[in-house]
């Protein structure tokens, strides 16, 4: 996977203001621009700036015919809708650096300077990317006057002048150091993001916005640097968008680290994501849902409505499982009744019953052919087999027979039963023959097909460890005893829903990796 593209993808949705929602009680960039050009105007007053150094700001607005203007001090405007990258959120604004931002350059190397105290400095062999190498920190002159124009605060944003011009990182360490000239300092007017706008020097190198002049080594000059054009946002959604893009870009950093393991890990997250599912506890349980005890109640009664219909048999054998006044789980039988807290793999929502697959579900064992009654030339209807049908959780259709005895219909839950167990698929194609390597769950009472086949999923280690025999194989018990946890059909649908997403998002990464 090329982690470094998506991390640009990441970023580029962020600075557009794609990646996390605007909240409309932010206060409006507009409004932080004005404090802006009120912070600096008393810095002049109060002889912290002087009148040049606020010359040069303008202000980035948009006409009626939709361009992008810039007006300059004196009352010029110039169109700049070539300079302008993309379209930003209402509530954005844009700007120059220079104008949210003071910046200074630290102090030139001279030999022959042995003026004033000597202090440790950082130049851009010390700077990189997030991250500061400080091993054999060196020392030079520094005169008071010069101290507080080349010293970096905790918080302070770093930029390389020359080098790799652009690079970028903040100053977090309570110790305060000096800057050699090849590096920027940047200090904001107001209160803003710096870990924001270090993401945004990070998508504007990788978009070549930011470039250098000179001949030979070239470097980022002040007036360079002070004309970038950065994009505005509400700071809120600017701390905002740089939380987000720091979770994203550690899971993106984990998987830098594992790319020999990803597949491994993407196969974790995956069954992480299906045993919260199966516990309840991917999608938020609605109380107003029907709870799974009516669910199953209306199965019993259509189930007496089929006995009376003679179209099924009684079960001598019904189980009903409920909860105790002792808060154990019991199974009734006929007229016995026995504890299965040994059974019950994990504590389910309140609405949620547990259920055997047998009192849900219709279960048909397959049955082999003989060679002379199949065949590969589309002649009857599909005949499935084994494993080999199986790619991918779907059906691979290859041999077919015009003498089918025992079919699976449109809607079955397909399983491996013999030797390669614990395949699954839905029949998503219609009518087929099975053979006796497969059993075909039936769904006769409504319930959702594909929630039982994440039950299947979350089950198939222990469906597995039940086969017997030369050629491992499961039996119809087995399958027919599986204890579900049922929830309302409502969740059902919802946390289907829920784990196709993920899935879609984890295999994009996966494949992306390939």
């Amino acid at each position: 996977m090329d982690t470094k593209a998506l991390r640009q993808k990441i970023l580029d949705l962020a600075i557009r203001g794609k990646l996390v929602p605007q909240d409309p009680n932010d206060e409006p960039a507009s409004a932080l621009l004005e404090h802006v050009r009120a912070e600096k105007q008393q810095m002049v007053k109060d002889g912290k700036l002087k009148p040049k150094d606020i010359k040069n700001d303008t202000i980035i607005f948009k006409g009626e015919d939709n361009l992008h203007y810039e007006q300059f001090q004196d009352g010029t405007v110039k169109c700049i809708e070539d300079e302008v990258p993309f379209e930003i959120p209402d509530g954005w604004a844009w700007c120059r650096l220079g104008t949210i931002y003071d910046h200074n350059t630290g102090k030139a190397l001279n030999s022959s300077n042995i003026n004033g105290v000597k202090l440790t400095y950082i130049t851009t062999s010390n700077l990189y990317w997030d991250r500061f190498e400080l091993d054999n920190l060196k020392e030079m002159p520094f005169v008071d006057a010069e101290i507080e124009k080349c010293t970096v605060r905790k918080g302070d944003l770093l930029v390389c002048e020359g080098g790799d011009i652009g690079r970028a990182a903040i100053w977090m360490f309570d110790e305060n150091v000096r800057i050699q000239n090849h590096i920027h300092r940047l200090r904001a007017f107001i209160t803003l993001s710096n870990r924001f706008y270090y993401y945004v020097f990070y998508l504007w190198k990788q978009l070549e916005l930011i470039g250098g002049h000179g001949i030979g080594l070239q470097s980022l000059s002040s007036k360079a640097i002070h004309n970038i054009i950065m994009p505005l946002p509400p700071v809120n959604e600017q701390q905002r968008i740089a939380e987000n893009i720091d979770r994203i870009f550690k899971f993106v950093d984990e998987l830098d680290n594992k790319k020999d393991d990803l597949r491994s890990l993407i196969e974790d997250v995956k069954s992480r994501i299906l045993d919260l599912a199966i516990r309840g506890k991917l999608v938020p349980q609605d109380p107003t849902d029907e709870p799974a005890s009516v669910l199953l109640e209306r199965i019993k009664a259509e189930k007496e409505e089929l006995i009376k219909q003679g179209k099924i048999k009684r079960d001598k054998k019904k189980s009903v499982i409920f909860k105790g006044e002792d808060n154990s789980y019991y199974e009734k039988i006929g007229d016995e009744i026995t504890c299965i807290d040994d059974e019950i793999p994990f504590e389910i929502p309140e609405n949620w019953a547990f259920s055997r697959l047998k009192s849900i579900w219709e279960l048909i064992s397959g049955r082999d052919l003989s060679p002379s009654d199949y065949n590969d030339l589309e002649d009857g209807i599909p005949y499935i087999t084994g494993a080999s049908n199986f790619i991918n959780g779907k059906i691979s259709l290859v041999r077919w027979t015009p003498k089918p005895q025992v079919i699976t219909n449109h809607g079955d839950l397909l399983i491996t039963c013999k030797g390669t167990i614990g395949e699954i698929a839905i029949n998503d194609f219609g009518k087929a023959h099975i053979a006796r390597q497969i059993m075909a769950i039936r769904n006769i009472h409504n319930f959702n097909i594909d929630y039982l086949s994440l039950c299947l999923q979350f089950y198939i280690e222990s469906i597995k460890q039940s086969a017997k025999g030369l050629i491992p194989g499961i039996s119809r018990e087995d399958v027919l005893n599986i204890i579900l946890p049922v929830p309302p059909n409502k969740y059902q649908i919802e946390v289907v829903e829920a784990i196709q997403k993920y899935k879609e998002i984890l295999n994009s990464i996966e494949a992306n990796f390939n």
